[in-house]
This record gives structure tokens, C-alpha cells and sequence, in this order.
């Protein structure tokens, strides 16, 4: 089942709603108790994250494309990512994971090509040094397309190996330990291909994900 891009952004809202919520309740405890770690980050900190992610593409088509109807499954993976904090409130993160995806068409299942997005974002922390920490986000993403399994009535269908696109993030840490924090995120990135059967152009592709993590990191 397909779901609208706005769907999409409430799904994952709530979602990241009720995380936070969860979490601010779960700190307050702890601060009534008196366990309250020492908290915030500062420059020359390195924050590594490592969330599961669930990528949901917002698919356009043109031409053939359009006319067979074509799009692209969703799909779970893990994802890592390393933030340098270059200013107490700003950091510069880099994000890497791969993914693979089925092309569905009204001709049925076209297969399956993989995917390589590594994104680099430029962050601005908010409230670095408590221990509840939103962030936004925005970058460069390069998508490199591999190991391309695609085909329609028996030929091979060709795809660009490379894409560029903006990149936008949105997000919280949450403090648990000196060193541990918790983390939930939302990113929409832009990313296309063009397409091409026996030589001949049968339009472009535009992936264009959003992409909803939960995870753990630690800061060193």
C-alpha cells in the first residue's frame, strides 16, 4: 500500500513525539533522584550514532515510467553516522548506510537495484549543554546506484550509477549516561536516475526518500 508523502511526515512526527515524551518523563525522574549524569556537548566532541531506519521513497516518474506505473518499496536498515562538533552548537555530521529496493510496475516486479547515499550535513545543536538536545540539519547528499538486478520483458533496464541532491535533518539527543544518549530523527532526501531500455530514455526516477531512525550513540 502506498501512502502519501503527508502521512509519511504525521507518521513520523508522532512517532518522534512520543519518544521524546517518553524520554523527558524518564529524565525528570532521574533528576528528582538526584542520578543526573553530566550532560551537554562543546567543540572538538565526536558523536557517533547508530539507528535503525526505515526508508519510505516518495516516487515521481516520467514518461514509459509514468505509464507503467513504477515505484519503489520501502525498506529497514541500519545506519551510522559520526558528528564532529566544530562550535559547541554547531557540527558537521556525516552519514553512511546502503540499502537495497524492489521496483514494482503494472508489469509486475521490475527487480531490485542497491543504494549508497552517503550525506554530509551541516548541524545547529540546540541547548548543547543540557542533557535534552534538538538539532537541525541541512547538506549534500551523493547517491551512488549498484548492483543493479533491473529488467522489463526480458532486456536489461539501465540507470544512472550517480546522483546529487539537498539533504534536510531534524532530531533529538537525549542524555542517559556520561557518555551514552538516545536519539530519534527525520531526514528528506532528494535523489533521482534516469532510466534507459534497449538504449532508448524511458524517463527519470525520483526516489526522494524520507527517511525515520530511532537510535543509540555515545559521545567521545
Amino acid at each position: 500500500m502506498k501512502y502519501s508523502l503527508s502521512k509519511k511526515i504525521r507518521t513520523a512526527a508522532v512517532v518522534s513525539g512520543l519518544l521524546c515524551a517518553a524520554l523527558i518523563t524518564q529524565q525528570a525522574r532521574a533528576q528528582s533522584t538526584g542520578d543526573d549524569p553530566i550532560s551537554g556537548i562543546h567543540a572538538g566532541d565526536v558523536l557517533v550514532r547508530l539507528r535503525a531506519i526505515s526508508i519510505m521513497p516518495d516516487v515521481r516518474t516520467s514518461n514509459t515510467l509514468s505509464a507503467l506505473k513504477v515505484g519503489v518499496n520501502n525498506a529497514i536498515v541500519p545506519e551510522l553516522d559520526f558528528t564532529y562538533m566544530i562550535r559547541d552548537d554547531l557540527g558537521v555530521e556525516l552519514i553512511l548506510g546502503t540499502s537495497r529496493h524492489q521496483l514494482t510496475s503494472s508489469l509486475g516486479n521490475l527487480g531490485g537495484v542497491n543504494v549508497l547515499p552517503p550525506t554530509l550535513l551541516l548541524q545547529y545543536h540546540f541547548n548543547h549543554a543540557g542533557r535534552i538536545r534538538p538539532y537541525v540539519g541541512a547538506g549534500l547528499n551523493y547517491t551512488l546506484f549498484y548492483n543493479n538486478g533491473l529488467s522489463a520483458g526480458g532486456e536489461s533496464i539501465g540507470i544512472n550509477n550517480h546522483s546529487f541532491g539537498p539533504a534536510l535533518q531534524a532530531g533529538v539527543d537525549v542524555q542517559v549516561t556520561r557518555k551514552l544518549f538516545v536519539n530519534a530523527d527525520i531526514k528528506k532526501i532528494w535523489m533521482h536516475t534516469d532510466a534507459t531500455l534497449g538504449g532508448a530514455p524511458i524517463g527519470r526516477l525520483n526516489i526522494d526518500p524520507l527517511i525515520v531512525g530511532l537510535g543509540v550513540g555515545m559521545k567521545f
